[in-house]
């Protein structure tokens, strides 16, 4: 019997609109709360996305020509059968992943980036100032601004900047300023540095960097790659296109799986598969995987400040402390101390599970590696703790005998990440 191996969506089969699940949500996000950072947001934000934030509309349009860049950028993306992987495990589990690293950049947060880029260009803003942990959401906003005809600014959490060199090259040749975060360009950046020169840095120590460089000047706007409502709804492209390719198979999951640090990629995959839960009474495991090196699902359940410095308004999420320090991995991306107030709720409401995986970040890899040999992608070291969760659930399913079907997301790829994989798994560089 023939199986098939990819849903492949045409053009025109793009979703229109993007799924806002606030309607939807089990009782109304706790809003934000800080007057005086609340009052600053209109001077620091693309409007356009600050109205989208506060939205109770289920269902927001993609303007068209949007809809045409996504095309340019390689959507709608392949949902891929992992019958290689599933042979190689020797697991009864139904494996398949969404190909979110088919994109210029390589990951999945062009999805918001184009939109905001877009949107500040309508606006008339000329620049756009950002942070960045893995380095894929600099280098999305580089790309965005590049396309818009914007000027781009990013502040690059040092541990990343300093090993990531060619990543740090493609956001230059795209036309952006990249500086080492803590930096001597902001004063929240020279407290730091005057501290400890060396200083690692941290997302909550960049997104303040980000922030404070966008002040005073109406012509700069500040634009975040994850954590806020506007940036998880623009994700939600991923989802949409993944029920729709459900049922080009003619299945659906049991399990939706994907890595998780602010929320951004987790919640654009599993948000519209959760309102099939909220909505229509589904049954899904969702799984979140992190690593035990910032584990913020496994936190309080509080108010707390998404940035270091305070500017930003105080979220209700998950959160490990915005003054925490947290060790160095290789999948970054992954280390901040907050999670996304919408999946915050719906963790507290016992919707959303979470795995952390051990610092060390070898098991991750080795079983990302199993998927490399079977599939033939190398996903990001974030996308990794996907992977390595996907496979860990399909294992049981070997040992249990149960067939269920598993979807996780790959959010980005690994090309420019190797020399990471080699130093955790210990492969030899000459």
């Amino acid at each position: 019997m023939k199986q098939l191996r990819a849903a492949v969506l045409r053009p025109e089969e793009l979703p229109t609109k993007w799924y806002n699940i606030q309607p939807d949500l089990p009782e109304p996000l706790p809003p934000p709360r800080g007057d005086a950072q609340l009052k600053s947001l209109p001077d620091l934000m693309i409007g356009e996305c600050l109205k989208q934030e506060f939205s109770t509309e289920r269902w927001i349009d993609i303007p068209y020509e949007l809809q045409q860049i996504y095309i340019q950028a390689g959507r709608p993306r392949p949902l891929y059968r992992a019958l290689n992987l599933e042979k190689a495990l020797g697991t009864p589990a139904r494996m398949y992943y969404k190909s979110e690293f088919y994109s210029p950049t390589g990951s999945h947060k062009v999805n918001t980036a184009l939109a905001q880029c877009f949107y500040a260009r309508e606006a008339g803003f000329e620049r756009l100032t950002t942070e960045t942990g893995a380095g894929q959401w600099g280098t999305a906003l580089s790309y965005g601004c590049a396309l818009m005809g914007l000027k781009c600014t990013v502040y690059w959490v040092r541990a990343v900047y300093r090993w990531k060199h060619e990543r740090r090259n493609l956001m230059q040749m795209y036309g952006s300023e990249v500086f080492a975060s803590p930096s001597n360009k902001t004063e929240a950046g020279k407290v730091l540095c005057s501290k400890d020169p060396e200083h690692p840095g941290s997302l909550a120590i960049a997104i303040s960097e980000g922030l404070e460089a966008a002040r005073g000047d109406k012509k700069v706007a500040y634009s975040l790659g994850s954590v806020l409502n506007h940036v998880l709804m623009h994700q939600t492209i991923i989802g949409l296109e993944t029920q729709k390719q459900f049922e080009m198979f003619g299945d659906y999951p049991d399990m939706v799986i994907s890595c998780l640090g602010g929320g951004s990629n987790f919640g654009g995959f599993a948000i519209p598969f959760l309102g099939d839960v909220l909505t229509k009474k589904k049954k899904i495991k969702f799984i979140a995987a992190q690593s035990q090196a910032a584990p913020n699902l496994q936190g309080e359940y509080r108010y707390d400040y998404a940035d270091h410095a305070e500017i930003t308004p105080e979220l209700k999420m998950y959160t490990l402390g915005h003054k925490t320090d947290f060790p160095p991995i290789k999948g970054d991306g992954l280390r901040y101390h907050g999670c996304s107030p919408i999946i915050s709720l719906l963790r507290d409401k016992g919707y959303i599970d979470t795995i952390a995986y051990p610092a060390d970040e070898k098991h991750v890899f080795e079983r990302t590696r199993e998927f490399l040999r079977a599939e033939g992608f190398l996903p990001a070291p974030e996308s990794a703790y996907s992977v390595a969760c996907a496979i860990d659930e399909a294992m049981k399913c070997r040992a249990s005998g149960e067939e269920k079907c598993i979807a996780f997301n790959i959010s980005g790829h690994g090309f420019l990440d190797i020399i990471g994989y080699s130093a955790v798994l210990g492969l030899t560089m000459d």
